[in-house]
Formats: C-alpha cells, sequence, structure tokens
C-alpha cells in the first residue's frame, strides 16, 4: 500500500520519524511512504535539522508555504496538498496533531476522497479559541481511521458520537476509532540512548552534574500580550533567583522576536543580566530530550513537553488555562497556572516539596504505538 505522510511543524517531524521507523524496520515490503513537507515551519534549526538528526527519509515534496496568516498559509497548504494527492493516489493521507498542516491536509484529502489517517486523535482542551483546537476537530471529524494517544482521547471521540464498536471495512462515514498509544513515547524511549551517546549540551551550557530548571514558551497567547509575557518572565525571574539554580530556556524564534518588544524595559534588563537565566537558541530534538532527562521540573505551554516531561519523571508547571493531557493532571504531575505569576511561583514551591513522592504510571503505551498503527492501516487497506 502506498501511504502520503504529511508534515511541517516541528513536533510533526519528530512524531512520524516514529512511523518511517517501524515501515522500515517492519513493514518495507508492505508499505510505501511518500513524505510531503509543507513548509509551514522553515527555520533550519526548526526542520532541516530535525529531519537530519532523526534520520528520517527527505521529504518527496517541500511545498515551502513559510509564515503568513492562517487563511494565506492554509490555503497555500490545501493547494499544493491537492495537487500532490491527486498524483501519487495514496491508499491514505497520514496527519499527525493540530496544526495549520493537519487542517490543510485534512480539507484536500477529505475533498478528493482520500481516506484520512489521524494521529493523536481525541484530544481536547475544550478551548476553541485555540487554533489548534479547532484544528483537531476538523481533521477528526474528517478521518477514516483514528489513532488516540491515551484512553481520555477515545472518550472524548466516543462522546463526539464516534463508534468504539465499529468493524471494518472502515471509511470517512463508518470510521476506526483506537487507543494505540503515544508515538513520542515510542520515540522518546529510542532516542534517549543516542542523545546520552551524542548530545554535549550539558557541557555547553556548563550544567553537567548540576541541578537546573528547564522550560519553553512558544504559544502566541502567552508571546503575543505583553501582560501575559511580562507575568510568566517575572515568575522565571524570582524563581532561579530564590533557588539559586539556573533556568534554560531555548527561545522559539517567536519568542526570541517578541522579548525585546513585549517585556518591559526594566524585565528585560534584568533578564539580560541573571546568569541564572539561561536564554538560548532553539535545541534540536537528542538535545532536547537530554535537558528534559536531567532538568529537577518544567515549565511549559508545549503539549509536546509536557507529556515529554512525563515521560522522563519530571513535574511540569503548565502555562496554560488548559490541557489536553489531562492525565498528567490528574496524576498529580502537572499543574495549570496559565501566565499568573503567583501561581507559578507556587506551583514551583509545591512541587519543590514532593517531588521525590510524584508517582509516573505508564498512561502512554508500551512504546510500540507506531507497529500497532501500520498493522491497523494494512488491514484496512482500500
Amino acid at each position: 500500500m502506498k501511504i502520503v505522510t504529511l508534515i511541517g511543524a516541528r513536533p510533526q517531524i519528530i512524531k512520524a520519524a516514529a512511523l518511517s521507523r517501524a515501515i522500515k524496520n517492519r513493514f518495507s515490503d508492505e508499505i510505501q511512504e511518500v513524505i510531503i513537507h509543507t513548509g509551514q515551519h522553515y527555520d533550519t534549526n526548526m526542520s532541516q535539522a530535525f529531519i537530519d538528526e532523526l534520520g528520517i527519509p527527505e521529504p518527496d515534496y517541500n511545498l515551502n508555504i513559510g509564515s503568513g496568516s492562517h487563511g494565506v498559509q492554509t490555503a497555500g497548504m490545501i493547494t499544493g496538498t491537492e495537487e500532490i494527492l491527486l498524483r501519487e493516489k495514496p491508499d491514505y493521507l497520514v496527519l499527525y496533531g493540530d496544526t495549520n498542516s493537519t487542517l490543510a491536509g485534512a480539507i484536500a484529502a477529505s475533498k478528493i476522497h482520500v481516506p484520512i489517517a489521524h494521529i493523536e486523535a481525541g484530544l481536547r482542551s475544550f478551548n476553541k479559541s485555540m487554533p489548534e483546537e479547532i484544528n483537531r476537530i476538523m481533521a477528526d471529524h474528517a478521518s477514516t481511521l483514528l489513532f488516540s494517544p491515551t484512553g481520555t482521547g477515545l472518550q472524548n471521540l466516543i462522546r463526539e458520537g464516534f463508534d468504539k464498536d465499529n468493524l471494518p471495512p472502515f471509511t470517512a462515514d463508518h470510521p476506526g476509532i483506537f487507543h494505540c498509544g503515544d508515538v513520542m513515547y515510542d520515540n522518546s524511549r529510542y532516542f534517549r540512548k543516542i542523545a546520552e551517546e551524542k548530545s554535549d549540551i550539558l557541557k555547553m551550557q556548563q550544567l553537567e552534574g548540576e541541578p537546573f530548571f528547564l522550560a519553553t514558551v512558544h504559544r502566541d497567547n502567552n508571546t503575543d500580550q505583553p501582560e501575559r509575557l511580562n507575568a510568566i518572565f517575572e515568575a522565571f525571574l524570582e524563581i532561579s533567583r530564590e533557588s539559586r539554580t539556573p533556568l534554560v530556556l531555548p527561545l522559539h524564534p517567536r519568542t526570541a522576536k517578541l522579548l525585546g518588544k513585549n517585556l518591559d524595559n526594566r524585565l528585560y534588563h534584568q533578564l539580560q543580566q541573571e546568569e541564572n537565566i539561561r536564554l538560548i537558541p532553539p535545541v534540536s530534538f537528542l538535545d532536547m530530550i537530554i535537558l528534559e532527562s536531567r532538568c529537577e521540573m518544567v515549565f511549559t505551554d508545549s503539549g509536546g513537553v509536557q507529556k515529554e516531561a512525563y515521560f522522563f519523571e519530571k513535574p511540569a508547571i503548565i502555562l496554560r488555562s488548559e490541557t489536553e493531557w489531562k492525565e498528567i493532571i490528574e496524576q498529580g504531575c502537572g499543574i495549570i497556572v496559565n501566565a499568573d505569576r503567583n501561581k507559578i511561583i507556587q506551583a514551583f514551591e509545591h512541587f519543590s516539596r514532593v517531588r521525590k513522592e510524584l508517582q509516573f504510571p505508564p498512561l502512554f503505551g508500551d512504546g510500540k504505538a507506531t507497529e500497532f498503527i501500520a498493522g491497523i492501516l494494512l488491514q484496512n487497506q482500500s
């Protein structure tokens, strides 16, 4: 069978690595994979470097869309993806997550009746002001095969009208839903050993054997709103000073561009002078694995980093008003603090007290999600 995999943002490139690896190692005689890169993330550090580092096959097509408004960006992706699907005539278009690339692929494929397999289906933050929430809902409801990483995700789909008892053959009008585990758990297990051998990020940052915290901030509702951005960085500054512990923050390009513009001048100057605040360029996936696995605690507005913190048994302070990974909160290993300075500090103090008592049961599968997904694709070949 032939599948077309659509990637566009850094997390999708990483997730696609897991499925590409499963196909190469176990299904190379049965599945041909064609890869489209939309170019949604076009910075070398955010895209090509990850393809090179993770050993993903070079994309067969690159749409080179680049940045732009949601409408302009998504429209260009729909046009380019449709042309390629008509040329390649795949059995499935495989989509990941909730980006504009995901939405564009779902629209393009559904209009010309190419079956869609959506990996990371069923995730819901229940906040439709987030573009990602709209993207993931629309992708799910256009899909033939829906692969949810968690039991909660599966229940979300059932509440929206999907029937867990549907039997093959599956179609867009008779979809199949599956709890398969998380492809990123597959990746984290596979790449951790490689990261330990190849990454020198701790040496470069003079953190070998030293405690440190890790932070990521990239969502536009945090970076684009000065009040929120100031509250987050005021908390970071206080935490790093009071604890006398470095806080490492790999800067997303959007965040790097907006810090000087949206932060209070006094706070921005203090950040530049504070030796325990480490504002560094974007890091590779292997470097990120090392930072996540060796840090004491994670502060993030990224859904993926929340999960990876859990994989490596680190508490997560979530800089959002909600999360699609509710299991982490229910387990007591994550706290939602929004962009509230006081709540960020209180969550930090809480985890500083209880960190060694936290439990991290295996909520995200057995590390074989991609093998399961490939098997279902083959079973339902059109």
